[in-house]
């Protein structure tokens, strides 16, 4: 039934006052209240009292009747707290009675009357409107449980009766209005219709408009007035309070935000609710301007059918141009929820799968040298002349930028405030007054026709051509799915217009794909080359209302409907935001508190701040292959060692003088990597450690002292061990070579003193060895023992001959002595074909030590040894180390262990290494100053030479080659006793792809280095 043409009681206050004193026995002081469709009074008793006196509409049903009666009586029984009003009997105890008139018969009721001034009367603060949206939380949660047959009627403020709104259009007679209103009309019909059946439904107040709520000491106080009461969508309890609050607002979704914060804190809502409020807002919107138009003529006297239409036609206006999306994050973020329903989820998965991505853009941007713009100052040359789109001079102003930091890609943050964005439709219809200023996107600067790939598979959903002034040019949307229900779009802007049409909506792009290339000035909207790459949450049916420039209010809903895209991009934080000390501070710094000999690596120091896999970043960001590092032996940060070590720390961590289980986990699976002699274990912390513990068992077995080492050897940096290491007592520092050691010349093939087979060099040199060790017998000087890496490394990467070692340790024990394989750089796999490198030599040895790659980065080593020599050893003095052993180290080992052995390492390295020694050999013929390549597995070298034939050392040339692989994008060492030779040890994860990358950065390097 439709009441929409039946007037307003118009009772007198002497007949008002006649019923009130007739029917409820009742004297008092009446005050007209405003109503439009009851009459109303305040009641003022002579004890001071005061209550309301309700004439209702005539047309009211007596079924409508009854049941806000029964509303009224289960809202006391279920939550007497609520501020709402309460129901007086009759004289004769009835819940109201009925009088008549002129138009019909009317209900009358007396209730409770609650203090407190109108909303519409009051400033909306921030408390007032989270406290209207608590009232409602609470009072819909109390009519959950609450059902009437008088809630289910026709009623023409019903939300589900919008569309019967276009039956009053005729009488909206102004075009812009009309458009308003079919606009929110056809939005409703396409949106909140196929919505209807997942939203709640259940009886609601349906009219908490300013002049039924009330006000007091600044806070809600009441609710009155359930003559539109009816059982409707629950949201729309919201959409009509936030209709009324939002009237005359300059920030109107910030108004609604706040109410619905309020009411989801205590009747939470569902994402088909958030999704339809702003839509449902517009809707009833659309209902009161029609019915306005409708009711003109005759009613143009009740100034209170009218007082908020002009309101209602400029909130109506702000709306139709807000992205219901973007309103929708407001309001849901405003709830502590994400903006956009999975944003988390998507940002999650893309850090997860940062590494696993295509490249965006050819060299991969994170290998690129990159420098951030600024463009939020006009203090700033680029700034300034992008902002009036002066070309030339945001040409020179970038090129004077690229001159003085040496980048190859420009980065333009997300989120930055910038001050370039002055063309008209970058103010706000958000917030009034306001402009748009915050950068939603990545901006990567590079020369135009850069060609660009989609790091993910994709669907091109558009494909468009904006040629406006500061606008996007070229313009493509993607849509990606990389798990199922795992969905989000990339937006790519400022790409030439060839490129763009070469796509088609609905293309499949598979990840790696080309995707577009960079327009210039004429065709990217008169920017400097770039593209602008903006990630998206939420479903877009139209690219040209994508925002990618938003309101400094908002920027946490930014965060969820646009999120940084640097995952995408395969970028890190750091490319953006530089913490810590500078390169110069931290090399200052370094001078004045550390020791002057604690030497770094290249010319120009660098300053790493994160390792993943087989990269090293530094502070700007960028990303560097890692070659050389030999320590990430499972590459940085393997999360199989990370969760060890955290999971192990967060539980337990001490010495071996107590007893607990990781100290033997980890030993007993190390043991059965090794010969079954080498039963006996010590864990230490380091490489030194364990040598120089090696160093100490051998002398007290053998009760000798002299010790035997190869030429150029390196095993530690404890003063014993300096004492055997011909790398440091023959270097600058160094005092010679102490009585007590003695060298045998190594057995290079390379530089070999014969000729012949590497098994005739091998001969040679351990023939040579053996009168070496004979002399030393015959004069007293037996050595305890002999300590070598199984390929020793600072020497150059030398391998040794095939039949060498097995003679030599022979010769050795025939001594009396014991040999050492010193494994620290070679050992767990790294040479592809074994566990340890002594193995391929079928020897086995006394004692192995082991460290470096042992822990993959945690402080960790071991000696393992034959029991005999062990218990040598155990001469009555303690052996114990603070931190060897301790269970979160023996965590780390066994995760390594586990690793190695799950992902088929030692495979791997056999694979890659036999591939990088294949290249490398090719890279011998086009370059007659590489002299040898050499390697086995991850463990190669490069001599550099100035003449092949005479094989004479190549000075600086291979420390030139290290620094500019570095300016390129790779790390390697130098080492042999002439530093010519490079030294190359990558990690065990190392992929065809890094092998490839490697040799190229190699040729290059070489290519331009030398002659």
């Amino acid at each position: 039934m439709t009441i929409l043409n039946n007037p307003r009681p118009a009772f007198s206050d002497a007949e008002a006052h006649q019923h009130l004193r007739t029917h409820f026995g009742i004297e008092g002081k009446l005050t007209s209240l405003p109503s439009e469709r009851d009459q109303n009074f305040l009641v003022q008793t002579a004890d001071g009292r005061e209550l309301t006196f309700k004439i209702m509409n005539a047309a009211e049903p007596l079924s409508a009747i009854e049941f806000q009666t029964s509303l009224l009586h289960h809202l006391q029984r279920c939550d007497p707290a609520l501020d709402v009003p309460r129901i007086l009997p009759t004289v004769d105890g009835q819940d109201f009675a009925t009088i008549a008139s002129a138009s019909g018969q009317h209900a009358v009721r007396l209730v409770s009357y609650l203090p407190g001034r109108p909303l519409a009367e009051e400033v909306k603060t921030p408390e007032i409107l989270r406290g209207l949206g608590r009232l409602l939380g609470q009072l819909d949660r109390a009519l959950a449980s609450f059902g009437h047959p008088g809630a289910h009627r026709s009623f023409d403020w019903e939300i589900r009766t919008t569309p019967m709104a276009r039956d009053r259009l005729h009488a909206v007679t102004d075009p812009e209005q009309r458009r308003l209103v079919e606009t929110a009309l056809d939005i409703y019909d396409a949106r909140v219709v196929p919505a209807l059946k997942n939203l709640r439904c259940g009886v609601i107040h349906n009219d908490a408009n300013d002049w039924n709520v009330l006000v007091a000491d600044g806070r809600v106080n009441g609710l009155i007035d359930f003559g539109d009461a009816v059982h409707s969508p629950i949201v729309a309890e919201l959409a009509v309070a936030c209709t009324y609050a939002m009237l005359d607002e300059v920030n109107p979704i910030s108004v609604a935000a706040r109410i619905v914060a309020g009411y989801h804190a205590e009747y939470p809502l569902q994402d088909a609710e958030f999704a339809v409020i702003l839509d449902l807002v517009m809707a009833r919107l659309a209902i009161s301007v029609t019915m306005s138009a409708a009711r003109r003529v005759g009613a143009a006297d009740d100034p209170y059918l009218f007082v908020s239409e002009r309101p209602a036609w400029d909130l109506l206006r702000k709306l139709s141009v807000i992205d219901h999306r973007i309103a929708t994050g407001i309001l849901r973020q405003a709830c502590g929820l994400e903006a956009a329903p999975g944003a988390r989820r998507i940002r999650e998965w893309l850090s997860a799968n940062r590494r696993n991505l295509a490249p965006l853009m050819n060299p991969h941007p994170s290998r690129q040298a990159k420098h951030v713009l600024n463009l939020g100052s006009l203090d700033e040359p680029l700034a300034a002349a992008s902002a009036v789109q002066d070309n030339a001079g945001a040409d020179d102003a970038y090129a004077e930028l690229v001159r003085k930091h040496n980048f190859s890609l420009g980065l333009g943050p997300w989120g930055e405030r910038r001050v370039i964005y002055t063309a008209p439709f970058f103010e706000s219809v958000l917030a009034e007054g306001k402009r748009r200023n915050v950068h939603l996107g990545l901006d990567i600067f590079a020369p135009a026709g850069t060609e660009m790939f989609t790091p993910l598979a994709a669907t091109v959903v558009a494909a468009t051509i904006n040629p406006d002034p500061q606008d996007y040019g070229g313009l493509l949307l993607l849509e990606h799915e990389p798990e199922p229900g795992l969905r989000f779009w990339t937006l790519w802007g400022h790409l030439d217009h060839a490129s763009v049409r070469e796509r088609r909506v609905g293309e499949r792009l598979d990840a790696g794909s080309f995707v577009a290339r960079l327009g210039d000035y004429a065709e990217n909207g008169g920017w400097v080359p770039h593209v602008h790459l903006q990630l998206i949450t939420v479903p877009y049916d139209d690219v040209s209302v994508i925002p990618g420039v938003g309101e400094e209010a908002f920027v946490t809903v930014w965060e969820d409907l646009y999120p940084r895209p640097y995952d995408f991009a395969g970028l890190i934080p750091e490319a953006f935001v530089r913490t810590g000390r500078t390169r110069e501070e931290l090399v200052e710094k370094r001078r004045r508190r550390l020791g002057r000999n604690v030497s770094m690596s290249y010319s120009t120091p660098l300053k790493m701040v994160r390792g993943e896999g087989v990269w090293l970043f530094d502070d700007s960001g960028r990303a560097y292959l890692d070659c050389y590092n030999n320590v990430a032996h499972l590459g940085h940060c393997h999360p199989n060692v990370v969760r060890a070590i955290a999971s192990q720390a967060a539980v337990l961590n001490t010495n071996t003088r107590y007893l607990h289980d990781a100290i033997i986990d980890y030993t007993e699976r190390l043991a059965t990597t090794l010969p079954k002699e080498l039963d006996t274990f010590f864990v230490v912390c380091t490489g030194s450690e364990a040598n120089d513990l090696a160093l100490r068992m051998s002398r007290a077995y053998t009760r000798r002292h002299d010790v035997l080492v190869l030429d150029w050897a390196y095993h530690g940096h404890t003063q014993a061990l300096i004492d055997i290491s011909p790398y440091k007592y023959k270097r600058k520092g160094g005092g010679g070579r102490p009585s007590f050691t003695h060298e045998l010349p190594i057995p290079e093939v390379y530089r070999a003193p014969i000729a012949g087979t590497p098994e005739d060099i091998a001969r040679h040199h351990a023939g040579e060895a053996g009168r070496i060790i004979s002399s030393l017998v015959s004069e007293g000087h037996a050595p305890a023992a002999f300590i070598a890496e199984t390929i020793p490394s600072v020497a150059g990467q030398i391998f040794l001959p095939p039949g060498y070692l097995k003679e030599l340790y022979s010769h050795v024990r025939r001594a009396g002595g014991i040999v050492i394989a010193d494994e620290v750089q070679v050992g767990f796999g790294r040479v592809g074909s074994s566990m340890w490198a002594f193995e391929e030599h079928g020897v086995i040895p006394d004692i192995v030590t082991m460290g470096k790659p042992i822990g993959n980065g945690h402080p960790l080593a071991v000696v393992a040894v034959r029991r005999e020599i062990a218990d040598s050893f155990a001469n009555g003095m303690e052996y114990f180390n603070t931190f060897g052993g301790n269970p979160v180290s023996c965590a780390a080992g066994l995760a390594v262990l586990d690793t190695l052995e799950q992902e088929d390492l030692l495979t791997n390295a056999s694979d890659q290494g036999a591939y990088l020694l294949e290249g490398m050999r090719r890279l011998q013929e086009r370059y007659p100053a590489i002299g040898d390549v050499r390697g086995r597995g991850l463990f190669l070298g490069i001599e550099m030479v100035r003449d092949r034939a005479t094989k004479e050392h190549a000075g600086d040339t291979a420390s030139r080659i290290s620094n500019r692989a570095k300016e390129l994008g790779a790390l390697m060492g130098t080492d042999g006793p002439h530093d010519n030779v490079i030294k190359l040890r990558p990690s065990m994860i190392f992929k065809r792809e890094h092998a490839d990358l490697l040799l190229q950065i190699l040729d290059q390097a070489m290519g331009d280095t030398l002659p």
